[in-house]
């Protein structure tokens, strides 16, 4: 028997196909009044254009600003935008660059947020993000980044390409994994995860067959909430520190690096969490969760090798020395032998040892 404490710590969802008509009537639900729409440029600005449309005189200004890892300068440029207009309310249509935005402005106004996704980045659920300056990616974590409303319409996944569908997915799963090691985890938690993980790589074959599959797009939608929501309740670790790091350090693709380091992570810490590994190999269906994600990836054709993210080799060093300062809760310890070997099989894209 296990003695633990669950507190729901999500926003308001509302989930399924042509949800993005309530947008409005969610703005209104927040006694806003004056909202500014958040994208990045190209297909993100149309989706906003289109999120502005069905705003009407409630949208005061449309920003196609956002890009990888929240650069500071970004966010604080964003913010003069939101003074300048007087907006009382954010809303974000995209993937987790997009999500970034929106929450680095709310950590500096505190102004709502409701948040649409279009790929499985999942960061939508969580109150945490990675932003960048100098370099380095430091994580913040505020209540007020937490979205008061998160809009899922799996209308606007469906001409998301092959290629960012996978590596968003796989982040998601990432998100799931670390939620079913936390030290701060729970039953509760647990579940959402190992549900959470197998809608994902059940939905991932299909979406490849066929990008506008909407049974497939609905069920990895889902998986991505869930998997969201489990982390969004408990605290990070290894995956996490080490993808803010290579993110700051080397402006990596967030979610294709989570893709390469999650099957060594997960082998990495397998000896300390026996039954967090028996959740994944059932949400998974195989017996070995780190190579069955490697393989995963393999099939998927997902980047399986931080070097073909455009990592340098001596780049090893540089993330071990900083992981190892200041380093996130892990059921394994972090020494810098056993990480500089972790780190330099994700490098060369090695298969991960059996776990």
């Amino acid at each position: 028997m296990q003695t633990f404490i669950y507190e729901a710590q999500i926003p308001r969802v509302i989930f399924g196909s042509g949800t993005m008509s309530r947008i409005a009537e969610e703005v209104t639900r927040l006694g806003a009044s004056r909202t500014i729409v958040l994208s990045t440029p190209g297909r993100g600005k149309q989706l906003a254009a289109a999120v502005a449309d069905q705003l009407g005189g409630i949208c005061v200004a449309a920003l196609a600003t956002a890009v990888m890892h929240a650069p500071v300068q970004v966010s604080e440029r964003a913010v003069d935008t939101v003074r300048e207009t007087g907006a009382d309310a954010i809303v974000a249509v995209g993937g987790g660059s997009t999500t970034g935005l929106a929450k680095a402005i709310a950590l500096r106004t505190q102004l709502p947020q409701i948040i649409l996704p279009t790929t499985y980045a999942g960061s939508e659920m969580t109150a945490v993000l990675g932003e960048t300056a100098d370099g380095r990616k430091i994580t913040r974590k505020s209540p007020y980044m937490r979205a008061k409303t998160v809009i899922y319409d799996i209308d606007l996944s469906l001409d998301v390409p092959a290629s960012v569908s996978v590596s968003s997915a796989m982040n998601a799963i990432a998100h799931g994994v670390e939620a079913l090691y936390a030290r701060d985890g729970n039953p509760v938690i647990s579940n959402l995860a190992e549900d959470g993980i197998r809608s994902l790589v059940h939905a991932l074959p299909p979406i490849i067959r066929d990008l506008t599959d909407r049974t497939a797009r609905w069920e990895a939608m889902y998986g991505a909430f869930l998997c969201g929501a489990a982390l969004g309740a408990t605290t990070m670790g290894l995956q996490h520190k080490l993808a803010h790091i290579l993110g700051g350090a080397f402006n990596l693709p967030h979610a294709e690096t989570h893709s390469v380091l999650l099957p060594h992570v997960v082998a990495f810490n397998a000896p300390a969490s026996p039954l967090a590994m028996q959740r994944l190999s059932r949400a998974i269906g195989e017996p070995d969760p780190a190579q069955a994600l490697y393989a995963l990836a393999r099939r998927l054709d997902a980047p399986r090798s931080l070097k073909e993210l455009g990592m340098p080799e001596n780049g090893v060093d540089l993330a071990v020395q900083q992981a190892i300062v200041d380093p996130y809760d892990n059921p394994v310890p972090v020494e810098p032998a056993s990480l500089r070997d972790l780190v330099r099989k994700a490098w060369s894209g090695a298969a991960p040892y059996s776990s």
